[in-house]
């Protein structure tokens, strides 16, 4: 499973409960990328980052 490298977000785990309150997993998903990001020194360097912090502007797109 995909993890955001700079706020550390991955999926959450709990229970799907219906109207009769029988419960069953359910597993929420974060919306992670795989995007090309500027490291300090410049270079380019492929990670998993969730859209909040490219929308925050925690990194920069290479």
């Amino acid at each position: 499973m995909a993890k955001c490298a700079i706020c550390e977000k991955a999926a959450h785990f709990g229970n799907n409960v219906s109207h009769s309150h029988r419960r069953s997993n359910k597993m929420w998903k974060s919306n992670v990328k795989s995007v090309k990001v500027k490291t300090a020194n410049g270079a380019a360097k492929k990670m998993y980052v969730c859209t909040s912090c490219l929308r925050s502007g925690k990194v920069e797109r290479a």
